[in-house]
């Protein structure tokens, strides 16, 4: 599909799908919304975006359809299940998704779109509910590449960078490798702070270490800055971190990977929402390890 377009329809506006769906419409896209939370519909037209009285009427007949939803479940329900709107989309439509879910789960609903004539981009973003207001997130692409060129427009309007990676599942994997790395990031970032608060570095003085060293990568500079005042308010949740694990754990088994640093820092965020954390920001890995080496709150 090489057509132009304008209008869209746009399934999940939650934290992620309604700042992502205020771009497109500031880009000059008409969308119309639909969401099942009540206060997701009522922040939307708050926000001037139109809302559909059904998910098959947020899809009938538009030429794009993005999703924003939560796990695999509920994608499949969404797409696949009793009245799922893959068969409510029309024929030569886009699809594209932009969460993370499993390679599985994604080609069952690739199987379900090419039977419906329905090309199917796998678009994950990277980045987070503080920042996808300013349209700084980046999205890994795949699937078909025609239909990729001819939505990147729109994809820049709530992402900063795009890039496509090939005509499968390989947006996937790389959401999944990138979002390892930052969950191993945190608990390495725990035990660096610990070790160098018991060789009695002062807390303010290690972050400043921190931010200025060879390990000082985007990720490390953007947890050190709540980190300094000791905010844990959840950007990206604990839960959702130990969610997005168990996706990368099960990856890892059905290509034959062993990902032990995975496993074990999955055991970590076991820990953190069992003890009550699950909606901690994921850094709370820092004071996970603070408790297990007997170190109190710092001298801020």
């Amino acid at each position: 599909m090489t057509k132009p377009f304008n209008d869209i329809g746009w399934i999940g506006i939650g934290k992620m799908g309604l700042p992502m769906s205020v771009l497109a419409a500031k880009a000059g896209y008409t969308v119309t919304a639909f969401d099942q939370s009540a206060a997701g519909l009522a922040a939307a037209r708050e926000q001037g975006i139109s809302v559909a009285s059904s998910p098959a009427d947020a899809v009938n007949g538009r030429p794009v359809v993005i999703t924003s939803l939560p796990d695999d479940a509920t994608l499949r329900v969404v797409m696949l299940g009793d009245n799922g709107l893959i068969g409510a989309m029309a024929p030569e439509s886009i699809l594209i998704e932009t969460s993370t879910v499993s390679a599985e789960a994604s080609g069952d609903v690739d199987g379900a779109a090419r039977a419906h004539g329905i090309a199917y981009l796998r678009a994950p973003v990277s980045g987070n509910a503080s920042i996808v207001h300013t349209g700084a997130l980046t999205c890994f692409v795949s699937g078909p590449k025609a239909a990729f060129e001819n939505v990147k427009p729109l994809l820049g309007a709530f992402t900063r960078a795009q890039t496509y990676l090939g005509a499968g599942e390989e947006a996937r994997y790389a959401k999944l490798a990138v979002n390892l790395m930052i969950a191993v990031s945190a608990a390495m970032m725990a035990e660096s702070l610990a070790l160098a608060r018991k060789g009695g570095i002062a807390w303010q003085d290690i972050l400043a270490v921190l931010d200025d060293s060879a390990v000082a990568s985007p990720m490390v500079k953007y947890k050190t800055a709540p980190l300094r005042s000791r905010n844990f308010d959840s950007t990206f949740s604990c839960r959702q971190m130990a969610k997005d694990l168990d996706l990368i754990l099960d990856a890892g088994h059905a290509v034959g990977v062993p990902l032990q640093l995975a496993a074990q820092v999955r055991e970590t965020y076991g820990s953190l929402i069992a003890q009550g954390d699950g909606e901690t920001d994921f850094i709370a890995t820092v004071r996970h390890v603070e408790q297990l080496s007997g170190l109190g709150e710092p001298k801020l």
